[in-house]
């Protein structure tokens, strides 16, 4: 996908706004680009104080508020995205009126897992401050109570989706280790509950097999994220050129190889920006 690169024309139409801690909300910016190729988005990650995962909720409402709260002030967003399991679990629910609606990625996958078990079984695979928050079973057992739900860390998955390893031996041999258990659980869906997981889906759909539903929680959450519009009627219209805008709280450098690297676009430029 060609990206648009910075403009320094005055940015007029709505834009949907994603917040990430960091590199993986990338995933979610990639799912929303495919279902809504004619929106205008706008991406803040945190990169000078990632990771959320071992700060206290408090913190990261804190560091969500900040940069949700630059977005507002500096872009005209219609929608804002919270492409970050953790802050999604921590901040969302204490994040306020910002003046637009707030979409997370946790409730999209645990809709998504729901409704496609059969065996009302299901595994979640994320951080280990994501599987230790129990947000995904929570957020599962409201939306369908007879739902069993078995969690599965797997903190190797982020470093090499990052490093561009998602379908080496090394990841298949990690997957096999992790993902036994959801096969002795007799699982029907998995939802892949890191942004960082999509870059491995291949390699998880292989160890697990195909009688095993992945649920993407990008995939959802870009689904979730053009229902939202429509319902609002602030779907733009279809013909224009739309403009992708990367800003991060450090400088670029690996956040850009990373980047280029999911979005397969070595097109894709950043900027840092004072939060």
């Amino acid at each position: 996908m060609t990206m648009t690169k910075k403009s320094e024309e005055p940015i007029q139409r709505p834009m949907i706004g994603i917040f990430d801690s960091g590199v993986g909300g990338v995933t979610v910016a990639d799912a929303i680009y495919h279902v809504l190729p004619d929106e205008d988005v706008v991406y803040l990650g945190d990169t000078a104080r990632v990771p959320y995962g071992n700060k206290s909720p408090a913190t990261v409402t804190r560091f969500t508020q900040d940069c949700t709260r630059y977005l507002m002030q500096h872009f005209p967003v219609k929608l804002m995205v919270i492409a970050c399991n953790t802050a999604s679990a921590a901040a969302l629910p204490n994040l306020g009126d910002i003046g637009v609606p707030v979409l997370g990625v946790i409730e999209p996958g645990a809709k998504a897992a729901a409704a496609a078990s059969r065996k009302r079984r299901v595994g979640v695979i994320g951080t280990r401050t994501t599987i230790a928050s129990g947000v995904y079973p929570a957020a599962i057992k409201r939306i369908a109570p007879d739902i069993a739900t078995f969690g599965v860390a797997c903190p190797l998955f982020v470093p090499l989706a990052e490093e561009g390893w998602g379908e080496t031996e090394v990841a298949r041999a990690a997957a096999e280790r992790y993902l036994a258990g959801l096969r002795d659980a007799d699982v029907d869906v998995i939802v892949l509950g890191c942004t960082h997981y999509p870059i491995l889906k291949r390699t998880i759909q292989k160890t697990v097999g195909d009688g095993i539903k992945l649920v993407d929680s990008a995939e959802e959450t870009a689904a979730a994220a053009r229902w939202m519009l429509h319902q609002r009627s602030e779907l733009n219209p279809t013909g224009g050129v739309a403009r992708r805008r990367y800003l991060l709280t450090d400088e670029p450098g690996e956040f850009l190889n990373v980047a280029r690297r999911f979005l397969h676009d070595e097109g894709v430029v950043a900027e840092k920006v004072d939060v």
